[in-house]
């Protein structure tokens, strides 16, 4: 195993035994659930909005270092960017796993680059992916919260 290797699979660890962003927001904009039925992964990821930014996120759950790992990466990168460019690191985030994007954003993608090597793992694919069907489902139902 080379050292980049290694060192993505340390990053994915810590993500996973010291996930980031792991608070349930108190008040939130939006919320969207995905559960990968294969597995019994959960997550849910909750966002606040300030003029099209995402200013804070949150996300829950239960499952694999694969999933929560991602839960954590991703919302840590979410956080401060513009709907446009979340949607575009989302999008380029999915590619990537699905094998579809050869050579994604590395300015973009920072550190979500290290889940390049869970694409030889295909079941562990969908457990990586599933932040991004919350984020997804977020953004098509705001909460019934009513920010007074």
């Amino acid at each position: 195993m080379n050292s980049i290797t290694s060192l993505h699979q340390q990053l994915i660890l810590d993500h996973s035994r010291n996930p980031r962003n792991k608070i349930p927001l108190e008040n939130y904009d939006s919320e969207g659930r995905a559960t990968n039925p294969m597995c019994g992964d959960e997550i849910t990821l909750q966002m606040n909005f300030d003029n099209g930014t995402i200013e804070d996120i949150s996300f829950g759950g239960k499952g694999c270092s694969i999933s929560q790992a991602a839960a954590s990466m991703l919302s840590a990168r979410l956080r401060g960017l513009s709907l446009k460019v979340a949607s575009l690191l989302i999008s380029q985030f999915t590619g990537m796993m699905n094998s579809s994007i050869v050579e994604p954003d590395e300015a973009l993608m920072g550190n979500l680059l290290a889940f390049q090597g869970v694409r030889k793992f295909p079941l562990k694919v969908r457990c990586a992916l599933l932040v991004c069907d919350a984020f997804q489902n977020a953004l098509e139902r705001p909460s019934e919260f009513d920010k007074n």
